[in-house]
């Protein structure tokens, strides 16, 4: 058995596509989630899974005095930027603190790297496409806590010298993500809606775009992260380099689910219209895989959905503000 790694959020949708190379690829890895957005099923049966939070302070400090761990990979989080503004205590909570939990046992217990999935929702608006040398300027607080974490982790290397490798990947998609969530993930979201017979839902006009980038062309880079001496340190752009706006989006996934795109546009709401980024940074770094293209990868979704069907999530009970919250969240 190879050294010993730690994948937070291992049981949700890109962690455990992450854990399951670090498997492959030799490591004993430990997988913690709290299941709040993941499934059990999606831990690789050679990992050794652990349910409980980063919120937990005295489980972590068991876990890394029980266990010599080598790498951490930080990838639980509650990933909702739009609905962030309307949770900001519980967005920092889990983000941040939670984040910083887990820092703080990679110092205290002497762990070499730590991979962390920050986002391109640091870089806010107005700064297309978006490169690595921008100066970031979120504008929900998912993206702020995300760029307070990457502040933590730049002074704790300067500090402890903890080394890190930070990834920004985007609008990411593919089997085992939670296609129940309400408030996340739009291919999900539209999969979820065609198997219930519903229309999809846009929000405002449909002209915003993203770049729409398949798990299996980030999860592999992620995980070779510490084991690339020159990265440490450094951070990445990690995604797809063509943009799409979500009306082309909507037809593409009809058209993989074999339905007729029904389309349903909602209020606008109010978020980052157009965001994408360039890679050649991680390109430089890494050995990446071609970029799948998004009908190849909408397919390799969408057969896996229809295995595995409907998934309803629980409601989300923690909404703390509800000024300007969008009509259709309300009732969730």
């Amino acid at each position: 058995m190879g050294d010993t790694v730690l994948v937070t959020g291992g049981a949700g949708f890109l962690g455990s596509h992450v854990a399951e190379n670090l498997v492959q690829s030799g490591f004993d890895v430990l997988v913690l989630d709290d299941l709040s957005g993941g499934f059990r099923e999606n831990v690789p049966s050679a990992a050794r899974f652990f349910q409980a939070s980063v919120l937990d302070t005295d489980f972590l400090d068991s876990l890394f005095s029980d266990h010599s761990i080598r790498f951490v990979y930080h990838l639980a989080a509650y990933a909702a930027e739009g609905l962030s503004h309307f949770i900001k205590r519980f967005n920092y909570q889990n983000n941040l603190v939670g984040s910083v939990n887990l820092i703080n046992n990679c110092v205290n217990h002497s762990v070499e790297c730590l991979v962390f999935t920050s986002s391109i929702a640091v870089y806010g608006s107005g700064q297309l496409p978006m490169t690595e040398d921008m100066i970031p300027q979120p504008e929900d607080s998912y993206g702020i806590a995300k760029w307070a974490v990457e502040q933590e982790l730049h002074i704790s290397r300067h500090m402890f010298g903890l080394d890190y490798v930070i990834f920004r990947p985007h609008n990411v998609y593919g089997e085992r993500q939670n296609i129940g969530d309400a408030y996340r993930n739009v291919v999900g979201i539209f999969m979820n809606q065609i198997l219930q017979g519903k229309p999809m839902t846009i929000y405002g006009d449909g002209a915003q775009s993203r770049a729409f980038t398949y798990v299996g062309d980030v999860a592999p880079v992620i995980a070779r992260a510490p084991l690339e001496p020159e990265a440490r340190g450094e951070t990445f752009n990690l995604g797809s380099d063509t943009p799409y706006d979500v009306n082309q989006l909507a037809e593409k996934v009809a058209r993989v689910m074999g339905a007729r795109a029904d389309i349903r546009h909602l209020p606008a709401r109010k978020e980052v219209l157009h965001a994408y980024s360039k890679h050649e940074k991680v390109r430089r770094f890494f050995p990446c895989p071609p970029e799948t293209p998004l009908d190849a990868g909408l397919q390799n979704m969408a057969d896996w959905v229809k295995r595995t069907g409907v998934r309803k999530s629980a409601e989300f009970s923690q909404i703390e503000i509800e000024k300007e919250l969008p009509q259709v969240w309300k009732k969730h």
